[in-house]
């Protein structure tokens, strides 16, 4: 199933499972047969079904393609001034747009006036934020095997990019190893490609039980959500990326932003950072004069580990998804969110569906109920579209600063 295709498909899994839910809330739910059998169990159950597919493929996905990603980066001692420079812009940029989107949620507050039960029966005590100290320390871990069993990702992080630069070091073994991280990345994202397929099943029978138990009122919250996360992408997208390149590289973002149009009319409608790379270099190269020894490694390398616009949507659904469970999150707790959004953008794949993945690993880090997702991911097929094209605007923009910086841009190219 094509992107656009599976985008389409989405939103008629959730437009159908939001009225059938909405209908059987206001005239069905006082028989018995509607609101044991099919709600809560045959919605139920296959909800629970993609939600616990989601959790199944985190921890492999993150280690595999974190791996992948740092060693994509070559040999480390030859990588110099390019990859320190790209590192420390796609890193910084990352932590920025996740830190804008978390000052916009919680000032707005998608979600707060909406009081949702929490998915289990137990009541949901919240956990003691561990000191920051404490926090540092943990992100080692003892035992990489353990953490990655109770889905500690922090550590598991950690350990990925220690096994990817340990991969770069060792040669020529670590070539052979190399590949076959590569190949195992590769059946690693034909499991996302496989869940996706499901996905609107999944969705229609997660969005059907929420409207069937909730009404119609659950949208207000979502529309919050959506034009929260949408407004943040358009800021960043425009505002952030003109002031760096302004900033760092003196050349004209406007010009930059109208040649660009091309590229973020083609990431937008396949909503795959990877499906963009060629087209980007070529435009990189023809539009932007970016000399071909930069483009051809930043913006691949920013595909693989640039995630602002997935960095931005898993801040605002962290929130959004506390707001509707009534949990408070403290300091730390953000904090944590940072910075795990910004180290598991790196290696993050940039294929259609994968930022669900990691939000289900945000929100296990922080300890929300990873249920929360089947509220906005009705909608979040139109905001990775919306996010993609953030993150190929912005590969281009480390591009074009760093080739700049290295004497490797043609100013004539840029202005014509």
């Amino acid at each position: 199933m094509n992107a656009k295709k599976l985008t389409t498909t989405i939103l008629l899994a959730m437009l159908f499972g939001g009225i059938l839910g909405g209908i059987l809330n206001i005239f069905f739910m006082e028989i018995n047969l509607i609101s044991e059998f099919l709600v809560n169990n045959v919605f139920h159950v296959i909800g629970q079904i993609f939600i616990k597919s989601l959790k199944m493929l985190v921890v492999p996905l993150v280690f595999i393609s974190l791996v992948c990603g740092t060693a994509a980066l070559g040999d480390i001692s030859k990588l110099g001034r390019l990859g320190g420079k790209a590192l420390l812009f796609y890193v910084g940029t990352t932590a920025l747009a996740i830190s804008l989107a978390l000052a916009a949620a919680i000032i707005i507050a998608p979600g707060q006036d909406f009081d949702m039960p929490l998915p289990t029966a137990q009541e949901y005590s919240a956990k003691e934020s561990p000191s920051l100290a404490d926090t540092i320390i943990n992100m080692v871990p003892d035992n990489p095997i353990a953490a990655m069993a109770e889905g500690q990702m922090l550590p598991l992080i950690v350990f990925s990019l220690l096994v990817g630069i340990a991969i770069v070091m060792a040669g020529e073994s670590g070539k052979r190893v190399e590949k076959q991280f590569n190949d195992y990345n590769a059946i690693m994202m034909q499991l996302v490609v496989i869940l996706m397929k499901f996905a609107p099943i999944g969705i229609f029978c997660l969005i059907a039980k929420t409207f069937a138990l909730q009404g119609f009122e659950v949208f207000k919250p979502l529309l919050s959500y959506f034009l929260v996360v949408a407004g943040v992408l358009v800021v960043h997208g425009v505002v952030s990326y003109s002031l760096l390149v302004k900033t760092l590289s003196g050349l004209n973002p406007w010009t930059f932003l109208k040649k660009m149009r091309p590229v973020q009319i083609f990431a937008f409608s396949t909503a795959s950072s990877n499906a963009t790379i060629p087209i980007n270099i070529e435009n990189a190269e023809k539009q932007l004069g970016v000399d071909k020894s930069v483009s051809s490694f930043i913006i691949p390398l920013g595909a693989t580990i640039n995630m602002d616009g997935t960095a931005i949507m898993q801040g605002v659904a962290t929130v959004f998804i506390a707001n509707v469970y009534g949990i408070d999150l403290g300091m730390t707790d953000y904090l944590l969110v940072i910075l795990t959004a910004t180290l598991a953008s790196i290696g993050t794949a940039g294929v259609p569906g994968v930022g669900l993945i990691m939000l289900a690993m945000v929100l296990n880090q922080v300890g929300l109920p990873v249920e929360g997702i089947a509220l906005i991911i009705g909608v979040d097929r139109l905001l990775d579209m919306m996010r993609t094209a953030v993150n190929v605007t912005g590969d281009a923009a480390a591009a074009i600063i760093i080739g700049k910086s290295e004497w490797a841009l043609d100013k004539d190219t840029f202005h014509n």
